[in-house]
This record gives structure tokens, C-alpha cells and sequence, in this order.
């Protein structure tokens, strides 16, 4: 019975359902939720075009998405309830901060000079050092996953005396070095605003790696995978952090987009001495997005075969930046959004904002995709670099 449940949704995500959904999508009635903090969207052609960038992305991913294998369906199930148990037993489901711990320093690294035409930078290679926990649910898979096992960062690097470092952690599907640099806007942030660029690569992205596309597997639905690689994310960025502050960075900053502002905001609730961290088009709760996406039947559906999407919510709370009491001070904590995202809906970011004590916030009339050119995000960038001293005119 759980077999064929299973085949027919990924039977109707294949067929029928793909082309109802963007229609139903396109036309507007799938909607972003009526919320009081969220200011009023305009509507005009210019939008609406942005709109549909974020719809054509949706379709490629709806087209070329991945599914668990039927024979792993049962798995998926069982490791959940064992995930939960181990979780519960340990304490961290009341308080997730013990379940991440603090990563050993960064020694052994090579840095390679890559040399791009007006951007050259440096690609850090080190030892992740990240495995779940001893006796968790899906530890040996994960730790079957070689190319997770490196970690990866794109770094721009100034000569000279120690400048402050601003840490870009990229979104879903990013982790390339003309991708990242492009969506963050590292020249400009390096080369006009003087700070040093890190960019470290997500794991299962890039040159981590495991599927056909960087990303595949991190949200495919083995939703203990899903844990282990967020918790592997966190683990790499407070990894290098703490490998900038002992080169003598006098000053370190988070920002994150998308995924990566997701991962921010998590980092920010364990590293108390970031001096800002600013979340970029934020996801804020991974099981809110799928009911937000997938069609009310499809879920139906999947619950009726045992995936219960409160269990899977109550899993992922280890992992879940509302579950954390940011460290970062209120003052120094920035979010930007976008009021006609299709992909992390504006409710997305005003429930981090709420979490965050409604801190400084952008909301600029555009899409997911359209932030990279946003012109009122470079503003907020610059406002949020000055006033936690990342960057000042005697710095760049």
C-alpha cells in the first residue's frame, strides 16, 4: 500500500499535477498568506516580470525533480521516528543549541590562487571534520557521501594589514564561483566597501556534490539527510570563522540569501561575537515551504502514507533557526525581502523577523530571483557593514 501511494504521487508531480500547478501558480491562486507586517505589494508589468523568473525557476525544479526510490520509502519513515526518539532522549528537541557543537580549529587548508580576469581570489580546501553524532539515525550514509567530506570557500583577500571579513553563504543551488561572486555582489563589496570576502560552498553544492545538480539531496525528501547537511552547513561556516578570527580578522560579519540566509540565522543563534549578520530573502521554516508548494492533495496523500509533515517539522527543529534565541545583538541583525517572492514567501521572513525583535528590515518590491538587482538591497548592505564597523572610509 505505501508503495503504490508512493508511485502516485511521484506519478503526479511527473504528470498531471506539474502543469496544474504552475497554472494554478501562474494564475494567482496560490498565494502568499495575509500577513499584518508585510507592507502592501504594487502590481504593475515590472513585477509581474519578475514574478515570472521565479516561476520559471519553480518549473525547472518541478521538472527535473528528484524523488526517494520506492525501496527507500520505508526507510525514510523508520529513520524518522528514530531520529526523533535519539533527539527526544538527548534533550535537543526542547533545546536545539547542545545538539550543535563547537567545531575544532581549522589547520590543515591549501589555498590555490585562481586567477579570473578582474577577480582574482583564493579557493580554500580543508577537511570538514563534520559527522552526525554517534549512534544517529543515517550517520554511516551520510559519512558515505565523500565529497562532503571537503570543505570548500571562495575568498577575496586583501594585501596588506587584516581587514574585516564578511561570510556570503550562498542559497540553494548556488556554490560556483561566478554564481556566488555574481549574487552576492563580492567585487563591489570588496573592492569598493574594503572588507575581505569568504564564501564557503554548502554541502551536496558545487564541488560537494553527490547528485546530478549541486543541491540534489539536501531537499529531496530523506529528511534526516536533510538534518545532517544543515547541521554540516552550520558546522563549516563557524569552522571558518573561527579560522578568519585566528588569522587576526578584526572583525567578522555573516550574510546569507535564500538556503543561505536560512543558515545565517542559524549560525547567528550560536556565534554570539558575529559582529552583524544580515538574512537575504530568508527561508525560515523548511516544512512550511512544502505546504506552501505542493498541492493540498499531493499532501494529503503523502500523509495518509505515513510522512506526517508536523512529525517531519517537530525532526527538523534541531536544525530550525526559530527554535534558537539569536546571540548577534538586536541592533546589528538586518533582513531583506522581497514582497512578490514565489519561491521563500514574504511570510517566510516575517516570521524571522518577529523572531528576530523586528529588527532593521528592506522589503523591496521584487521577486526571489530578482534580488541580485535589487537597488535598495545595496543601501541596506552598506548601512549594515558601517554600523557594525565592518567597513568605514578609513577601511576601504
Amino acid at each position: 500500500m505505501l508503495d503504490r501511494l508512493a508511485q502516485g504521487i511521484e506519478l503526479a508531480l511527473r504528470s498531471g499535477a506539474a502543469p496544474l500547478l504552475l497554472g494554478a501558480r501562474l494564475a494567482g491562486r496560490v498565494a502568499n498568506p495575509s500577513d499584518p507586517a508585510v507592507p502592501a505589494r504594487k502590481s504593475s508589468l515590472a513585477i509581474a516580470s519578475k514574478i515570472v523568473l521565479d516561476e520559471i525557476f519553480f518549473a525547472s525544479e518541478l521538472a527535473s525533480a528528484t524523488f526517494i526510490a520506492r525501496r527507500d520509502h520505508r526507510r525514510v519513515l523508520l529513520e524518522t521516528e528514530d531520529a526523533l526518539a535519539f533527539y527526544e532522549d538527548r534533550g535537543w528537541l526542547a533545546d536545539p543549541s547542545d545538539f550543535h557543537r563547537t567545531p575544532p580549529p581549522l589547520e590543515r587548508l591549501t589555498l590555490t590562487r585562481v586567477y579570473r580576469p578582474r577577480l582574482p581570489y583564493l579557493h580554500l580546501r580543508a577537511p570538514s571534520g563534520y559527522a552526525p553524532h554517534p549512534g544517529e539515525p543515517g550517520r554511516q550514509r551520510w559519512l558515505s557521501h565523500a565529497a562532503t567530506h571537503t570543505l570548500h570557500a571562495w575568498l577575496l583577500r586583501h594585501a596588506g594589514r587584516p581587514r574585516p571579513w564578511l561570510v556570503c553563504i550562498p542559497g540553494y543551488r548556488m556554490g560556483h564561483p561566478l554564481v556566488d561572486f555574481t549574487g552576492f555582489r563580492a567585487r563591489w563589496l570588496h573592492q569598493t566597501l574594503g572588507v575581505n570576502v569568504a564564501i564557503p560552498v554548502l554541502p551536496l553544492h558545487g564541488p560537494r556534490r553527490v547528485g546530478r545538480r549541486g543541491g540534489d539531496g539536501f531537499l529531496s525528501g530523506d529528511f534526516v539527510d536533510t538534518v545532517h547537511a544543515q547541521a554540516q552547513a552550520v558546522w563549516d561556516v563557524r569552522r571558518l570563522i573561527g579560522w578568519l578570527r585566528a588569522q587576526g580578522a578584526p572583525g567578522v560579519g555573516v550574510y546569507g540569501v535564500s538556503l543561505g540566509g536560512y543558515t545565517a540565522a542559524l549560525v547567528a543563534s550560536l556565534e554570539g561575537e558575529l559582529d552583524c549578520v544580515i538574512a537575504g530573502i530568508p527561508a525560515s521554516d523548511f516544512v512550511r515551504l512544502a505546504r506552501a508548494h505542493a498541492p493540498a492533495l499531493l499532501v494529503r496523500v503523502a500523509e495518509r502514507a505515513g510522512f506526517s509533515l508536523d512529525r517531519i517539522e517537530r525532526l527538523l527543529r534541531v536544525v530550525s533557526p526559530l527554535a534558537l534565541e539569536p546571540k548577534v545583538p538586536h541592533a546589528r541583525r538586518f533582513l531583506y525581502a522581497g514582497l512578490a517572492d514565489r519561491l521563500a514567501s514574504p511570510d517566510q521572513a516575517s516570521d524571522l523577523w518577529r523572531h528576530w525583535g523586528q529588527p532593521r528590515t528592506l522589503w523591496y518590491h521584487g521577486s526571489h530571483v530578482s534580488f541580485i538587482w535589487e537597488p535598495e538591497i545595496q543601501p541596506l548592505l552598506e548601512e549594515a557593514l558601517a554600523t557594525s564597523g565592518l567597513s568605514t572610509p578609513s577601511r576601504a
